[in-house]
């Protein structure tokens, strides 16, 4: 929205604001075609926030720059973006996805672990590029099979484990830190390969590998091999 009336401006949606105490709608974008200056033209922030008995004598427009996060008249700009009705009006893309009876979850920007959508557009990635001849028809035959090749539960372990790195940022970990106790949920280390561990094995697990470089070991299900009842 430009600072004064007319030119090219984006059209957004009506607004509303409080005059004693009551909801009182307000029109963002057009002057009435019976307006004597501005017949039919679209408005400005000064008069956007006359309309609504918010003085801008002596304030900016826009800054130059960004605008202080805790400011709340530095320009024009920042007092409209403060009003009730800015902050809670939901962005076009919130609009159009809960429209549409789907829920809208926006997360950080920047951070892989906490989009687990990410990992499913690697393995995406992943299936395509196995599958590729270098040709675009075949990358539209194999787009629907790759997006049915990641499975549900493998999707389910994406998710729970960006929870664990959202408990592991709120105790105020490191990046080095957080990962390590991301890795301690999903990893067991034994001291010696030569003890066995005291908690019973599960079903026909009978037989154990030992991984040299994590240190770690590994049931394997070896019973038709061995003979184990």
């Amino acid at each position: 929205m430009n600072v004064n009336p007319g030119g090219a401006q984006a059209h957004p949606h009506n607004g509303w604001y409080l005059h004693d105490g009551q909801m009182t709608s307000q029109s963002m974008t057009l002057f009435p075609a019976d307006h004597p200056t501005y017949p039919d033209q679209p408005k400005g922030l000064c008069h956007v926030l006359a309309e609504r008995s918010i003085s801008t004598q002596r304030i900016r427009g826009k800054c130059k720059t960004k605008c202080d996060l805790e400011a709340i008249a530095c320009c024009c700009h920042q007092i409209l973006e403060c009003q009730p009705d800015f902050q809670d009006q939901k962005s076009l893309v919130q609009e159009v996805i809960e429209q549409a009876h789907h829920l809208c979850i926006v997360l950080p920007k920047f951070y892989c672990e906490l989009n687990f959508i990410e990992f499913f557009w690697g393995a995406v990635k992943r299936y395509l590029q196995e599958q590729c001849d270098m040709t675009f028809e075949t990358l539209k035959e194999n787009m629907p099979q790759a997006l049915a090749s990641v499975e549900l539960a493998t999707i389910r372990q994406w998710e729970h484990q960006m929870h664990r790195w959202m408990d592991a940022y709120c105790e105020g970990l490191g990046t080095r830190d957080a990962n390590a106790k991301v890795k301690a949920f999903s990893s067991t280390k034994y001291k010696s390969h030569r003890r066995i561990p005291e908690t019973p094995l599960a079903g026909d697990v009978t037989s154990l590998t030992y991984t040299h470089n994590h240190n770690l070991f590994v049931w394997c299900r070896h019973r038709d091999l061995y003979g184990y009842p």
